[in-house]
């Protein structure tokens, strides 16, 4: 009687562990769980640290808005400042995926230190050098370059020239024109273009020189003159990811989105002009 009871045990166990492997098997093989195994279904997040230019701010935070309705796991973060100070924070290993200059000069240093990933480097988006004045009743009257010499301009500013691209396109405007050296006295010069937009506003200073597209964002100044195209070099702005980036497709992917049709509505929406 023992016996068959121990039998009856044992047999019992048997059919128990053969129900549950069988169970096992059944569910790693469903599709539901291989497509929770799958890489192919799984995207992967990723985080982009785009250095770009400060007369991009407003421009690149739409960009940035529109890109992320479209790609939800790619989170991107912004460093702005002056094209020079951000070349040389990216030189010294500062995080960066993508970089945006206001001018050529720039990223040809990136790109001769060999720092950019190769095929990535694209003319994006072209501007103009203005002059303005605060837009108020008391503003000074002035209607060209030529007049910042005189006695109703006290200050004036730019940025400054060895580190800030709109600095240098007004410092070889001013030269076109042989007033810089005669200006020098009441030049200040500041860190960015949004700075010399800001002194202007404040009426800290009585006339500045920005691009086209800082005067468009404020009505707190006017533009009184528009520099010609050759009083200065083409003012081009670059893109190019960087050699280091831990996410180049995610960077690639965002460059080309740069080039989108939805990209380059937002860009002209703020005065940019598309380069070829």
């Amino acid at each position: 009687m023992k016996r068959r009871r121990f039998f009856a045990l044992i047999t019992w166990i048997s059919i128990s562990f053969l129900a549950v492997v069988g169970c096992s098997q059944l569910t790693s093989n469903t599709p539901a769980n291989q497509a929770t195994q799958s890489p192919n279904t799984q995207s992967q997040a990723a985080q982009l640290t785009v250095s770009a230019a400060a007369s991009m701010q407003d421009a690149m935070k739409a960009v940035g808005q529109a890109y992320q309705q479209e790609h939800s796991n790619t989170k991107i973060t912004y460093n702005f400042g002056s094209s020079g100070t951000l070349a040389q924070q990216i030189q010294q290993g500062a995080p960066a995926d993508i970089f945006i200059s206001a001018n050529e000069k720039f990223m040809d240093e990136l790109d001769k230190k060999d720092l950019l990933l190769p095929g990535t480097r694209k003319d994006l988006l072209k501007n103009d050098v203005v002059l303005i004045v605060p837009n108020k009743a008391n503003a000074p009257n002035i209607s060209d370059f030529q007049q910042l010499t005189s006695s109703n301009i006290k200050r004036f500013s730019i940025g400054d020239p060895e580190s800030v691209p709109a600095g240098r396109y007004a410092k070889e405007v001013l030269t076109n024109a042989k007033i810089y050296d005669r200006l020098k006295s009441k030049t200040v010069f500041a860190k960015d273009v949004r700075q010399v937009l800001s002194y202007v506003e404040l009426g800290n200073v009585d006339a500045g020189i920005v691009y086209a597209t800082d005067a468009k964002i404020s009505d707190k100044v006017k533009v009184v003159a528009t520099a010609p195209e050759n009083t200065h070099k083409p003012i081009v702005y670059p893109v190019g990811a960087i050699k280091r980036t831990q996410n180049p497709e995610a960077a690639k992917e965002f460059i080309q989105f740069l080039k989108s049709d939805r990209a380059t509505d937002a860009f002209k929406k703020y005065g940019f002009q598309i380069a070829n």
